[in-house]
């Protein structure tokens, strides 16, 4: 018994915390989950010439967070929820991005993320970034998302699905940026691609219309001039 107990690894309260909520939405979000691949490269290759342009770096994570929002604005069922027996569509875009931080995983949200620029975007995301890993995310900074991201692409992982979480219908899981042998103009090219993976709440939308919001995110990476 002695030996058991020294085993265990007690649970942080952002752990029991997050892990209750996530438990809440498997059970009571019936999701489903669709996914496909985009052409990242001339997005790549836009980065760094950014960076000098906006004197911020501008990560993926930017343009996932960029794309979503104005993606939703063409699609607003995508941050709507049951309220009774009605669909409440959010009044704000906001975006909750999930970061791996010294207490847990925590998810700090870009307000109206459809308002803001590519640089703008950027820069709170490093702000938030840098806050939920030196344990100084205030609750306001974690208040309020409609829309959610996961991506675990720095860590590898080349796809995955993500768990809706209790404020939202929508989370979009985004995998590793990998070099593939693809066609391209009736040839044999090497692109950098990205899986893109939506869990998405059935009370609230429909496969075609998630559909139709996921290739719309996906032309958007694939033009990224548009989003900056």
């Amino acid at each position: 018994m002695d030996n058991l107990v020294k085993n265990h690894i007690p649970r942080t309260r952002i752990q029991k915390l997050i892990g209750e909520r996530m438990l809440k939405a498997k059970q009571s979000k019936p999701c489903f989950y669709i996914e496909l691949k985009a052409d990242v490269t001339e997005l790549m290759g836009m980065r760094p010439k950014l960076k000098k342009q906006e004197g911020v770096k501008i990560t993926t994570n930017a343009f996932y967070i960029r794309a979503l929002a104005t993606a939703v604005k063409e699609h607003p069922l995508m941050i709507g929820r049951l309220d009774g027996s009605n669909i409440r569509i959010a009044d704000c875009i906001n975006v909750g991005f999930a970061v791996s931080a010294p207490q847990g995983l925590v998810v700090p949200v870009i307000k109206e993320a459809d308002k803001k620029t590519l640089a703008e975007i950027a820069r709170l995301e490093k702000l938030l970034t840098e806050k939920a890993r030196s344990n100084k995310l205030a609750l306001k900074d974690l208040e309020g998302e409609t829309i959610a991201l996961s991506n675990l692409g720095s860590y590898g992982v080349d796809s995955f699905v993500g768990i809706v979480p209790p404020p939202a219908s929508t989370i979009l899981a985004v995998g590793n940026v990998i070099n593939e042998v693809v066609p391209k103009d009736g040839k044999a090219a090497m692109r950098k691609m990205v899986s893109l993976t939506l869990a998405v709440d059935r009370t609230v939308v429909d496969e075609v219309y998630a559909a139709q919001f996921l290739n719309l995110i996906k032309e958007q990476l694939q033009n990224p001039q548009e989003l900056v």
